[in-house]
């Protein structure tokens, strides 16, 4: 597996198996396809889609018509999203099984920690047919 964090600092200082200590605020905030959503990657493997992000959601941001390839876990540290299926608000932790679509919403904004096993796949809007990387 070849994981790791984009931008880490000294990530050359690290052997195989070192713990890497993350400085989260140290990390920039990339965008990412959905116009209002960044994230800051914590650790990821492009090979297998292993991810671990904090995705910051401007008020008013909706995310399309998707689908959970893998199971998908959310802790949301600020704010609050929601689907069809509820609201989750700060503190409240959420996942969902393989296979389960939605179109999420946040029209507070929010800052969601998610962890992925593989990428989304969009079906809708204009990343129908593309998996977030």
């Amino acid at each position: 597996m070849a994981l790791n964090t984009p931008f880490l600092p000294d990530a050359d200082k690290y052997g195989p198996m070192d713990s890497r200590n993350v400085s989260v605020d140290a990390l920039p905030w990339k965008p990412t396809p959905t116009l209002g959503i960044d994230m800051k990657i914590l650790v990821q493997d492009e090979q297998t889609g292993l991810l671990t992000a904090l995705f910051r959601w401007q008020p008013g941001t909706v995310l399309a018509l998707h689908e959970h390839v893998e199971i998908e876990q959310s802790f949301v540290l600020e704010g609050e999203f929601e689907d069809d299926d509820g609201v989750y608000a700060k503190g409240n932790f959420a996942w969902r099984p393989k296979g389960h679509r939605h179109v999420a919403r946040s029209p507070k904004g929010a800052l969601v920690l998610c962890f992925f096993l593989k990428p989304n796949r969009f079906l809708e809007g204009e990343l129908a047919g593309r998996e977030l990387k």
